[in-house]
C-alpha cells in the first residue's frame, strides 16, 4: 500500500528548522488521515506514494509550510485592551503567547513584542512562518481508512481520536 488520499498514516518525525531541533514524534508514531488538511501542505505532498518502512528526508518551503512572514500581520494595539482594574493585566510581557478574539470572534494568537506607553505591539503569524522546515522520519504503518474515518476527517482507535 502507498500513502495516497484516505489512508491512515502513522509516521515517525523530526523536524529541523535553521539546524534546530523543533519536534519530534517520539517513540509512538503520529497518526494521521492523509489528504484531509491535517498536516501542512508540503509534508503531505512530499509523503505522497511512500510505502511502509520507507525512509524520507526532505525540506519544505516556508510557502508550503506555515507560509511566508507577513507584515500586515503585526499589530499596535491599544494598551487598554490589556488592562484589568486599571492595571496591565501579569499576563502581557514582551514574548508572551496570548490568545486574543479578533472582530469576528475568531480566535488568534500572537506574540507580544513591544509594550510602551499607550500600545502593545503584537505578532500573529505562525511562530514559523517564513521558515523552510527540514523533516526526516519513516513511515511507522498505514492503512486503508473506515468510511467512518473519512467522513468525519480523522482517524479513529489507537492512536487516534476517540468518540
Amino acid at each position: 500500500m502507498n500513502i495516497g488520499k484516505d489512508t491512515v498514516v502513522g509516521v515517525h518525525y523530526e523536524l529541523e528548522v535553521e539546524g534546530e531541533k523543533l519536534d519530534a514524534s517520539g517513540d509512538n508514531p503520529l497518526t494521521y488521515l492523509h489528504g484531509h488538511g491535517m498536516m501542512i501542505p508540503g509534508f503531505e505532498s512530499r509523503l505522497e506514494g511512500l510505502s511502509e518502512g520507507d525512509k524520507y528526508d526532505f525540506l519544505v518551503p516556508a510557502k508550503e509550510g506555515y507560509g511566508e512572514f507577513n507584515e500586515n500581520a503585526i499589530a499596535e494595539l491599544d494598551k487598554a485592551i490589556f488592562m484589568v482594574d486599571g492595571n496591565m493585566s501579569t499576563e502581557v510581557f514582551e514574548g508572551a503567547q496570548l490568545q486574543l478574539t479578533n472582530q469576528e470572534g475568531q480566535p488568534m494568537v500572537g506574540v507580544v513584542q513591544a509594550i510602551t506607553e499607550d500600545k502593545v505591539t503584537m505578532d500573529f503569524n505562525h511562530q514559523l512562518a517564513g521558515k523552510d522546515l527540514h523533516f526526516t522520519g519513516s513511515i511507522a504503518n498505514l492503512r486503508a481508512a473506515t468510511e467512518e474515518e473519512i467522513s468525519h476527517g480523522h482517524v479513529h482507535g489507537p492512536e487516534g481520536h476517540q468518540h
